[in-house]
């Protein structure tokens, strides 16, 4: 029994104390009651942590969005993590594209010019998406990872001491409020002994302002404790922009180390196909000598910029120019099987070497061939020219 009368006096006394703070949050809000200001300084502090709060979930979240554009993938992946569960390993997007070029390449033919540049290509977005995994990897760990930790860690811990603040900070207002009207109770019961003397309700309304004040004291003390509190807590955020200043270093690191990855994948699949004719034109007869603007790399990409092809895309280009203006003759090596598709075309095998000329009117990705009494038009996607 006396433990059950314990529990029903302590809810009485929590039930009075959550009205009295909501009576005394409607008057502040009605303008009715008087409120306690916090000092300029636990202010300003609890303005940067809610700043920081904000953008750390927006960048967090933009961050996620950045390493994995698929929403479905991002809600499965949180729903594994949240019961502790590998997530099923999937290709992403570039290895998925890379596989479907390996198979069209290896359906079209290994030996034709599409199919073995669809092949090397296929195998470079496989590269490029083994290299995407690792920074996904990577930025999760070190730098999303600690953002996620500020939010669901340190600003809960702050965000309950701030709420249990409010509350102290009610409670002395309350206190304060009571301690008011007990004066002007006490004040009106003297006015009132003068014609009427009841000592009784002076004694009464002055045991009221001596409880009153010891209440304001009471609550008082509790505020300072629990704003010192709150204060020291708001004042590790500096520390948290210095951690995830840290964190943000790793995470460029990591975007470095990917694209540069990237860059030398593409320069090494540029070299391969640097003895393909079509990779220095371009569609529609556009030229494709067009100057590329300059791009500043970094210093790990100096060595990858040294191993540009030796040859340029001017080049190539002016000798089929000139091939094609003249009205000489040069030798040309046959990069590729290639199949006549009518009686004007001539057969070719790879690594053949035959003779190659232009004739007026004739289109601009063509060029005749002659090998021994055979001749007829052939692709010049097909044709490596020698000197």
């Amino acid at each position: 029994m006396n433990i059950m009368d314990f529990n029903v006096k302590k809810l009485a006394a929590d039930a009075g104390t959550f009205l009295s703070r909501a009576v005394q949050f409607t008057e502040e809000k009605l303008g009715q009651a008087e409120k306690t200001e916090l000092d300029a300084h636990l202010e300003n502090l609890l303005s940067k942590a809610e700043c920081t709060k904000l953008w750390t979930e927006k960048i967090m979240k933009q961050t996620e969005v950045l390493l994995q554009p698929n929403p479905n993938a991002r809600i499965e992946e949180f729903v594994y993590e949240k019961l502790d569960r590998k997530a099923p390993s999937r290709m992403n997007n570039p290895e998925l594209l890379g596989q479907y070029m390996i198979d069209a390449g290896n359906e079209f033919g290994p030996g034709t010019a599409y199919g073995n540049a669809l092949i090397k290509c296929g195998e470079t977005q496989k590269r490029i998406g083994a290299a995407d995994r690792e920074l996904i990897q990577t930025s999760a760990i070190n730098f999303l990872t600690p953002l996620r930790n500020f939010i669901e860690g340190d600003y809960k811990t702050i965000s309950k001491e701030r709420k249990l603040l409010q509350n102290k900070r009610l409670d002395l207002d309350a206190a304060k409020t009571r301690l008011k009207k007990a004066k002007v109770a006490e004040a009106r019961a003297a006015q009132l002994n003068t014609s009427q003397p009841e000592e009784n309700n002076i004694m009464i309304w002055a045991e009221e302002v001596t409880k009153s004040e010891q209440e304001v004291r009471i609550t008082q003390s509790e505020f300072d404790r629990q704003a010192e509190i709150t204060r020291l807590l708001l004042e590790g955020i500096s520390s948290t922009h210095a951690h995830h200043l840290r964190c943000l270093n790793d995470f460029v690191e990591a975007q470095m180390t990917y694209y540069a990855q990237c860059y030398q994948y593409m320069l090494d699949l540029q070299k391969q196909l640097g003895s393909f004719p079509s990779t220095f034109l371009s569609n529609n007869n556009q030229s494709s000598t067009t100057p590329v603007q300059s791009v500043s790399t970094p210093s790990v990409l100096a060595s990858a910029s040294a191993s540009l092809p030796s040859v340029s895309n001017s080049v190539v280009t002016s000798g089929l120019s000139e091939l094609k203006s003249s009205s000489g003759s040069r030798k040309a090596r046959v990069l590729y099987d290639y199949d006549a598709a009518n009686s004007s075309e001539l057969s070719l095998l790879a690594d053949e070497v035959i003779t190659v000329y232009s004739i007026p009117g004739m289109d601009s990705d063509w060029l005749m061939g002659e090998r021994g009494n055979q001749k007829g038009k052939v692709p010049i996607t097909y044709l490596e020219l020698l000197n």
